[in-house]
């Protein structure tokens, strides 16, 4: 019995024993099994085209190739109503909202302008006095100079210094004790610097030199590989050429409508194909290279050349490489998008898309590179097309707002002699501080005054003053939802202008123009996400996601904390890979 008894306790131990065994392999196995699941990406591709309404790549896939849109729209996770949620969609506000996962009320860059109460000129976003251009056609020593004309000030000098918050590629930097490869690349300066945020690396296409260009904020010197690219003479190639169209005419949407009263006239470039790119030598050179893909196709040159010589994705490190693609905005607010040349001009990104993701592919692999491709603002339909579809439209000018009788009585109530309303940059009206101060006026009260009688303006869809929105009294509205995440106490006008969907101020940098940006409306907020590579299956999501969830995201994906700012949800669909 005894012997029994203890041949079957050693059984019993034998069997735990190897059930312990058993269950710690297992373990084992499926911490590896996790391990290979969790392992970071060699590369964060972060693709941003600049102007690329939502809608837009479905509207002319047919007549594009398998690489590009195709591919990433086929293979990646597709989130087909995304959106931007403040009011004011300009460049510099969206990419640093896709940069922080931040609103513009946090992370400070407001608009692509504002005017500085502290100096009393316009500030332009990532301008930096104390960090000028290196550039062989700039004088690196310049300062800061004022056209008192315009109050303006106006220098070379580029930094993110004005960013509030940090970035992904900032955390990526922090979380990897500065091992991480971060480059931000770009036609526009502010397309690249706000990417590359304050620890990374920015390069921008300078269209008076025709070179790609940095600040002294990032470098001494050129690195060689950069002053080899720029001495190789990469625009000659464009000189006494066209930009023709790649299919026939019969194969477009918009083949039949290459010749509209609306569009903008460039001097040289024309509004009909083809569009000559001109001499080099011309000083429009340069920007009409940005008129066009051209511009895109300088942009994947440079970006290509930068994975090459800085070795982006060799190693274990997580490297990041934003590449904004400009090209779309140009000829959208020139053309519209519902154009010829905005169709055309996508069917040579798509092919520009697909030379980058085949060219990482052969470099990195697309199973190691986590894309991201989103837009910083989507884009209205230009006034005469709308026009020429019978839905009402119009352009609004603000120039003579000062001067409406409206505004004149409020002036005569208040013992003003003087101009009232100073400027209007866009979305912002600046009133006359100086003197409101001066007949020691209350500026709460002469903000709430002048912003009840702009609301009553032709074309006004709302005039909020910076008082409200800092005491938060205004309608919960999403109009105005977006209208506060917009709005930055330290930096915002004094009233922030929606105008109607469908009215708009149709200025770009001073030019008149077929389209501009710039509200709250769908239209404008409404933009691509899609995250594509890193073995990831295709998926269509079709719930409401904004653009300040990707940076979360990102940063879940890549193990490191939010950026400071941040203030969107991880997309689950895409961390559950």
């Amino acid at each position: 019995m005894k012997n029994k008894f203890t041949k079957l306790l050693f059984l019993t131990s034998i069997a735990i024993v190897s059930s312990f065994f058993s269950c710690a392999e297992g373990n084992k196995t499926n911490s590896q099994d996790k391990k290979i699941y969790k392992k970071e990406p060699k590369l964060v591709l972060q693709i941003t085209v600049d102007q690329l309404r939502g809608d837009l790549p479905y509207r002319f896939l047919d007549n594009m190739g398998e690489g590009g849109f195709r591919y990433l729209l086929n293979n990646g996770i597709v989130f087909t109503d995304a959106h931007h949620s403040h009011a004011n969609t300009e460049t510099i506000v969206g990419h640093t909202t896709l940069s922080t996962g931040a609103n513009p009320s946090s992370h400070g860059m407001v608009a692509n302008v504002w005017l500085n109460r502290s100096t009393g000129y316009l500030s332009y976003n990532i301008e930096d006095g104390r960090y000028p251009l290196l550039s062989e056609n700039a004088d690196v020593n310049k300062k800061t100079e004022i056209d008192p004309t315009q109050r303006t000030a106006r220098s070379s000098g580029r930094s993110p210094s004005n960013i509030l918050v940090s970035t992904l590629s900032d955390e990526l930097n922090l979380s990897t004790n500065g091992e991480a490869k971060v480059f931000g690349v770009s036609v526009k300066d502010r397309g690249a610097i706000a990417m590359a945020g304050q620890a990374g690396k920015a390069f921008w296409f300078s269209k008076s030199a025709k070179q790609f260009v940095t600040s002294a904020y990032y470098y001494n010197a050129y690195p060689e590989w950069v002053s080899t690219f720029n001495k190789s003479d990469f625009t000659k190639k464009y000189g006494n050429q066209q930009w023709n169209l790649l299919k026939d005419k019969s194969n477009y949407l918009f083949g039949e409508s290459d010749d509209q009263q609306w569009e903008t006239n460039f001097p040289g470039f024309g509004i009909t194909f083809p569009h000559n790119y001109g001499d080099p030598a011309s000083k429009y050179f340069g920007t009409i290279l940005t008129l066009s893909p051209a511009g895109d196709e300088i942009t994947l040159d440079f970006a290509k050349t930068l994975i090459e010589n800085e070795a982006i994705g060799q190693d274990d490190i997580t490297d990041y490489l934003s590449v904004s693609f400009s090209s779309t905005d140009y000829v959208g607010h020139v053309f519209g998008p519902s154009s010829l040349e905005m169709e055309d001009n996508l069917l040579h990104l798509d092919r520009t898309l697909a030379d980058l993701l085949s060219f990482v592919d052969k470099k990195i692999g697309l199973e190691n590179t986590l894309i991201v491709l989103s837009a910083d603002h989507g884009s209205p339909e230009a006034a005469g097309y709308l026009t020429s579809r019978g839905i009402d439209t119009k352009n609004i000018n603000t120039d003579d707002w000062d001067k409406k009788n409206s505004i004149a009585s409020l002036k005569k109530r208040f013992g003003i002699g003087q101009e009232l309303i100073k400027d209007y940059f866009h979305p912002y009206v600046y009133l006359n501080h100086e003197v409101i101060k001066k007949n020691n006026l209350n500026l709460e009260e002469v903000q709430l005054a002048v912003s009840e009688e702009i609301s009553k303006f032709e074309g006004v869809s709302a005039a909020v003053s910076s008082t409200m929105l800092n005491k938060g009294l205004v309608p919960n509205t999403s109009e105005m939802r977006f209208v506060l995440n917009n709005h930055n106490s330290e930096r915002s006008g004094d009233i922030y202008v929606v105008f109607k969907p469908h009215l708009f101020v149709n200025d770009f940098d001073g030019l008149s123009v077929a389209s501009a940006h710039g509200s709250p409306w769908s239209y404008d907020t409404f933009v691509p996400i899609i995250f594509a590579g890193y073995n990831f299956k295709h998926q269509q999501v079709n719930r409401k996601v904004h653009t300040i969830d990707i940076a979360p995201t990102l940063a879940k994906m890549i193990g490191s904390k939010p950026p400071s700012g941040s203030e969107g949800t991880v997309l689950v669909e895409v961390v559950n890979k």
